[in-house]
């Protein structure tokens, strides 16, 4: 490689975001350019990085029929005649989603510049992408090469588990100060860190601007992979003549009790420890680095204002303990103790040390939210006329703000025994910025909670204060004792999270809050969906969604933001994981946990075989049946690869997959039952057979396993998977489907629901016809006649229909307890519901459903105030108060799993299964039976560019008008609703008429076309 290849190349600086993202190129032809799926990435390891690109045209039917990738070490060696890394030559093909790289073999800490030439299958040309780049990171996984001595260093003698985080500095003089090209940060931590450089935060490109990271470096079974991250620092190095490299060190994930369980955790304490290699490159190709070493003068303390942290429980800042300057040159760190290694390689030999490839979680300023009203609580009264004899918050009117603009930027001054509570609108997930004034020594509290309390037995505290039983043994507050400052203080906590829509001020002495901010944090931090109704109940539940997406995806899929949880829990990943993929670029981000859940099979699973229910860590890991929880080893790599034509992670995963589903077989043999799920469908109004919904689930596993085999060129394999689930499925029809005269059984009360759902009633039996049942045994076909089907989905309408008819024939089932129209099912049920009543031809139950605001629904949530989705369907309600506090979320992703309904049949934008990726997809706008619901738009940036799908009801219901858009390189099949093929026009011309279009038939009130790349805007007659 040429020695212009060696270097970073010129840099713009880095904590600036670089040159506009091929994202924003305005109209380019060829544009959204990605490696590891990621734009203007750094710190890539893999060896054959994938490339992707979009192309777009204001023509219709234009495909890719050719490209021509080019990487060079150096922009301007970007032509065929001076690429010195990689040319691909014109390649005939049409791909544009990961391309592997095929050139020389890659340099690490190397940035290269790369671009593609588009032809049309015409031959014609596109365009030229506008030059991207891309970085390597060390390319090395075992933490030795490439960190150039660079060792685990933590505070020498210190304690694990003693009071203070510890605070570690280097300053070194720069061998060439006007002459710094370019300059780079490796760094990783044993716990999680705050870096500086220079006396600043090291930041990280944001929306054209930056922001900083939130826990880095994220959660892994530290036994088995530890991740590190590349920062751009060259404008933070550039400014002065020395460098100073300055960290901070947080219990995190690592030595936390949120690690009970896990094979790393200890209950004395982990020693914290930092590794990282400051990379400095000089304009005449010399280096100089700077790296953690016990021998390397670095200094440490942990008697700075970092006096404790914790996950779940907070943080404590005592300002009055900070050292001014110390991240900065010129501090005198003479009285700070030694570092020491800290032998964690000894411990764990095997353990992996890996870039990381995802988007880190970080805060978002756009997310950021203020107060919407300020409550000042002085006491309490009425204690012995409340219902729960707590009594309610005695308010001082002088001192509260109910006027939303006037509370965003309210001063509010509190003394000890008053309460300030602060309500910021929004469930959120992140921490408080909060500035204040008052005396050196004053502690104030800032206690967080998701809803307050009202009157009923469920309440922990008067009416009107902070809501917090359900955080359990969750202490979630920050605590920060004032130095003084006449001018002022502001603080956020760095080193943990919360989850929270109020929060609790307290203080010892009178304080002034001269402003509070939530800031939001999140790893979904490219949204890639939009979806908006003329419902304005839809449209907040959606919103609920979102945001409930965008507080648990952090770091790993959590299940829940604010208790002592947050665990990665695999059953609820993998059925929000395709709202997840429609709402957000999460593939990458999924497909790194999907890492872990690989680390976490071979460390706690039965026979190193077993997905775990939990990733990673083991805490709540309960040996035993897993179903629809390991599941989610097989079903994430599929929906990803699904979602994102990306066969990568099947590949990478297939060992593991196989190894899970042939440990099954081997733990139930010719039974083909399943391995059995101490979970069921978590939380279901109506009980299920925890069994069934394992059998159920080994049979969709092993279908997912025959359609990934079948694609990735594994024929006998995709042949033995499809024969696993003609077993699979016949032995349960034979043990489940009761088919005594002309009835039809599925025998859902064979077997006890789970047996560790809390809260759950004990003589609340299991029922035959359950609606999960019913749902998956359509859903996989577990019947054997037409006329079978036809019988299944009808007492699938009338167990959701529930009318006195229904109740009175089933006086025994839990539905006697609910309305019509109801849903009755946990978390197995709820992502398959939707579809399948509208792959049965029931859309209006689906919608029936959506719209059904009384218990249980979505709505109901909504009716009673959520901003985010609850973990119960009656996790509150203004009329009944809390819901049992030991299972109680108020931001639970899983329910919202009906956002892929929406997408896919609201809107009408879906995924077809032989094509995935969307390089052939599926329009189906399924319109609204009830009325409610005219109007829908929706948008998805599939791989391939931005699907658009918008339908309107116009003319009393009698004219449909439709706009879609295709992207180019793309294709479609629209399936709309019509009186006729005929009354489908654009413009006056039938559709069917239209140069390019395919029509491919009209039945059932639906005309179907195969239609090419581009922009349609369509009417139809719908009577």
């Amino acid at each position: 490689m040429s020695a212009g290849a060696g270097g970073m190349g010129g840099v713009g600086g880095g904590t600036i975001a670089h040159a506009a993202s091929s994202f924003r190129l305005g109209d380019a032809a060829v544009y959204g350019l990605t490696v590891e799926h990621r734009t203007d990435h750094l710190g890539v390891d893999a060896a054959r990085p994938r490339f992707g690109w979009r192309m777009r045209s204001a023509a219709r039917g234009r495909s890719q029929g050719a490209y021509r990738l080019l990487v060079a070490s150096a922009r301007d060696k970007l032509s065929t005649a001076r690429a010195d890394v990689w040319d691909s030559g014109r390649v005939r093909s049409s791909d544009s989603v990961a391309v592997r790289y095929a050139g020389r073999p890659l340099t690490a800490s190397t940035r290269y510049y790369w671009t593609v030439t588009v032809w049309d299958a015409e031959g014609r040309p596109v365009g030229i992408a506008s030059p991207s780049y891309f970085e390597t990171g060390l390319m090395s996984t075992d933490g030795v090469a490439g960190w150039d001595g660079a060792q685990w260093i933590g505070v020498k003698g210190k304690r694990p588990n003693s009071p203070g985080a510890p605070m570690l500095r280097k300053q070194a003089s720069l061998k060439k100060r006007f002459d710094v090209r370019d300059a780079r940060l490796y760094v990783s931590a044993l716990g999680v860190y705050e870096a500086h450089v220079n006396g600043c935060h090291v930041t990280v490109p944001q929306d054209g601007g930056t922001t900083i990271e939130l826990l880095p470096p994220g959660w892994t079974n530290y036994d088995a992979r530890v991740n590190y991250m590349t920062y751009d620092v060259t404008d933070l190095v550039t400014r002065e003549p020395d460098v100073t490299l300055a960290v901070v060190l947080g219990n995190g994930w690592y030595n936390g009790r949120v690690s009970d369980g896990s094979t790393y955790y200890s209950k004395d304490g982990n020693a914290l420890a930092v590794k990282a290699k400051l990379l400095i490159r000089y304009a005449d190709g010399t280096s100089q680095t700077v790296v953690t070493r016990p021998d390397g003068g670095w200094k440490a303390t942990d008697t700075g204002p970092y006096r404790a942290d914790d996950i779940y429980d907070g943080q404590t800042y005592d300002a009055r303990r900070e050292p001014p300057g110390w991240t900065a040159h010129g501090f005198d760190d003479s009285g700070w103790s030694d570092v020491e290694r800290v032998a964690f390689e000894d411990k764990y030999p095997d353990v992996q040390l890996l870039a990381y490839p995802g988007e880190t979680a970080r805060f978002m300023p756009q997310w950021d939210r203020r107060p919407r009203s300020i409550t000042v609580a002085t006491g309490v009264t009425g204690q012995d006329g409340s219902p729960n004899g707590r009594g309610r918050i005695i308010v001082d009117l002088a001192r509260t703000v109910t006027d939303p603009e006037k509370a965003a930027c309210a001063l509010v001054t509190i003394g000890s025994g008053d309460t300030a509570i602060f309500d910021l609108g929004q469930n959120m997930v992140g921490v408080a910025r909060y500035s204040l004034r008052g005396p050196a020594g004053a502690k104030v509290e800032f206690k967080f909670g998701e809803m307050l309390n009202d009157d009923s037995s469920g309440a922990d505290g008067p009416e009107g204060s902070v809501y917090r039983a359900n955080l359990r043994s969750a202490k979630a507050t920050s605590t920060y004792i004032l130095k003084g400052d006449r001018n002022g203080e502001t603080h956020q906590d760095s080193l943990t999270f919360y989850g929270f829509r109020y929060v609790s001020v307290t203080a010892t002495e009178t304080v002034t809050i001269t402003g509070l901010t939530g800031k939001v944090a999140t790893s979904a931090v490219r949204e890639t969906g939009t979806l908006t109704t003329d419902h304005p109940d839809i449209n907040q539940l959606a919103s609920n969604i979102r945001w409930g997406q965008r507080g648990n995806y952090l770091w790993v899929p959590t299940d829940c933001p604010q208790r002592d949880e947050r665990l990665g829990w695999t059953g609820d990943t993998q059925v929000f994981a395709t709202t997840g993929l429609y709402n957000a670029d999460a593939g990458v981000f999924l497909s790194h946990f999907q890492d872990t859940v690989v680390d976490s099979a071979a460390i706690y699973g039965a026979d190193k075989a077993q997905f775990t229910g939990v990733a990673p860590g083991g805490r709540y890991n309960f040996p035993g049946g897993g179903s629809g929880w390991a599941d989610a080893g097989v079903i994430v790599p599929w929906t990803v690869w699904q979602m994102t034509g990306d066969a990568t992670v099947v590949r990478d995963n297939w060992p593991a997959m196989t190894r899970y589903v042939d440990w099954i077989r081997q733990q139930t043999g010719d039974t083909y039952f399943g391995q059995g799920s101490l979970t069921g469908d978590w939380l279901a109004p109506q009980k299920t057979s925890a069994q069934l919904m394992s059998d159920v689930y080994y049979g969709y596993v092993a279908r997912l396993m025959a359609q990934m085999a079948r694609a990735t060129g594994k024929t006998a394999e995709a042949d033995a998977y499809e024969r696993l689930f003609g077993h699979i499925k016949q032995a349960f029809i034979t043990k489940y489907l009761s088919t005594e005269g002309d009835r039809v059984t599925v025998k859902s009360s064979l077997g006890d629901a789970s047996p560790i759902e809390p809260g759950a009633d004990p003589n609340e039996k299991t029922e035959d016809n359950s609606q999960s049942a019913l749902l998956w045994v359509l859903k996989l076909g577990f019947y054997e006649t037409e006329a079978q089907r036809r019988t299944l989905v009808g007492l699938l309408a009338d167990n959701i229909g529930n009318d006195e008819a229904y109740k009175a024939a089933h006086p025994n089932s839990t539905r006697v307890k609910y309305a019509e129209n109801t849903l009755s099912v946990g978390f197995l049920g709820v992502n398959v519901l939707a579809p399948v009543l509208t792959d049965e031809g029931r859309a209006d139950l689906a919608y029936k459903l959506l719209h059904q605001d009384a218990l249980p629904s979505w709505l109901y949530s909504v009716h009673n105030g959520a901003t985010t989705v609850w973990e119960r369907w009656n996790s509150y309600s203004e009329d009944a108060g809390f819901g049992p506090v030991s299972m109680n979320s108020f931001n639970h992703y899983a329910y919202g799993a009906i956002m892929e309904w929406m997408y896919a049949y609201m809107a009408g934008i879906a995924r077809d299964p032989d094509s995935p990726g969307f390089k052939h997809f599926i329009l189906q706008p399924h319109l609204d039976p009830t009325g409610k619901v005219t109007q829908v738009s929706g948008s998805y940036e599939s791989p391939y560019g931005e699907i658009r799908s918008e339908w309107t009801v116009e003319a009393g219901g009698g004219t449909l008008a439709y706009e879609t858009v295709v992207p180019a390189n793309s294709e479609a099949t629209l399936r709309l609703p019509a009186t006729s093929a005929a009354t489908v026009r654009e413009g006056r011309t039938p559709l069917a008429r239209v140069e390019g279009v395919r029509f491919l038939g009209h039945a059932d009130g639906v005309a179907s076309y195969r239609i090419p790349s581009g922009w349609y805007k369509l009417t139809a007659r719908l009577h």
